[in-house]
C-alpha cells in the first residue's frame, strides 16, 4: 500500500460505521479526498465495551520533541506487515496484541511503475485492519494516539496494480469487526485468518493521474470479490 487513502461522508460510510456501532455524535468523522503518512484521521477503536471514533496520528511511532509529540520518520511506521506482527520487540508486536483499531476508508490508492489506481468498495466503504498506541506528550500530559494499517502478502487479483502488498480489509461482517477491535476477548491466535491475503468485497480500480491527485486517466475496472473471503 503506497500510503493514500481517501474518506468520504456518504452514505456508505455511514453505513460501515451505524454496522461498527460508532455514535457519530461526540466527534465528527475526519474526511479527505488525499490522506497522506503523518495526517490525523479517525481510527475505531473499543473503549470501555464500546467502539468509538478516535482521532490518531497516521504514523504508528511518535517520538518526543520540543514542539511536542511528533512522527518518528526514522522509521516508516504508516503501515505495519503481517509477517512482523508476532516478532517480539518489533513496532506492532504489542499493539497488535493489545490496540487493534479499524481504519475507515472509502478507497485507497496503490503505486506500480509510475502509475497511479485509486481502488474502492463497489457501493460500500471499507473496514481496514489496523493497530494503534497512546503516547503521553512529557510536558503537556497530553495524550496523543497513532496509528498504522496492517499490510498483507499481495493479492493475485491486485498484483498488476502493487505487487508487494495489500491492505488487511476486513470483511463486511460485524462479528469479525468484533473479534479485531475486542482485543481482551479475542487473541491473536484467533486471527489468522483474516491476515491471509483476501477479498472479501468486490472493488473497482481506476487509474488516476497520480496517487495525491485524483482526476481519472483510464477505465474502470471491477474485481469480484473471493468466493470464500470471511
Amino acid at each position: 500500500m503506497c500510503g493514500r487513502f481517501n474518506v468520504t461522508d456518504d452514505p456508505f460510510m455511514h453505513g460501515l460505521l451505524q454496522g461498527l456501532g460508532v455514535d457519530l455524535g461526540p466527534l465528527p468523522l475526519r474526511t479527505s479526498d488525499d490522506v497522506a503518512p503523518t495526517d490525523t484521521v479517525s481510527i475505531v477503536i473499543e473503549q470501555d465495551g464500546h467502539p468509538v471514533l478516535n482521532d490518531a496520528l497516521w504514523w504508528l511511532l511518535l517520538e518526543q520533541t520540543p514542539q511536542g509529540l511528533r512522527p518518528n520518520t526514522r522509521y516508516a511506521s504508516f503501515n505495519t506487515r503481517s509477517d512482523k506482527l508476532n516478532t517480539p520487540g518489533s513496532a506492532g508486536f504489542n499493539a497488535f496484541r493489545t490496540h487493534r483499531c479499524i481504519v475507515p476508508v472509502s478507497g485507497f490508492v496503490e503505486t506500480q511503475n509510475g502509475k497511479a489506481y485509486a481502488i474502492a468498495g463497489q457501493g460500500e466503504a471499507i473496514a481496514l485492519g489496523g493497530l494503534c498506541r497512546e503516547w503521553v506528550d512529557s510536558d503537556s500530559g497530553e495524550v496523543v494516539r497513532s496509528c498504522s494499517i496492517i499490510t498483507l502478502a499481495p493479492h493475485p487479483k491486485l498484483v498488476p496494480f502493487h505487487a508487494k502488498s495489500m491492505p488487511l480489509i476486513l470483511p463486511s461482517d460485524p462479528v469479525v469487526w468484533q473479534r479485531w477491535l475486542r482485543c481482551g476477548e479475542y487473541p491473536v491466535q484467533t486471527l489468522n485468518d483474516l491476515l491471509q491475503p483476501q477479498i472479501p468485497l468486490p472493488l473497482s480500480v481506476t487509474p488516476i493521474e497520480k496517487a495525491s491527485l485524483r482526476i481519472p486517466s483510464g477505465e474502470t475496472l471491477f474485481i469480484a470479490a473471493d468466493l470464500l473471503a470471511g
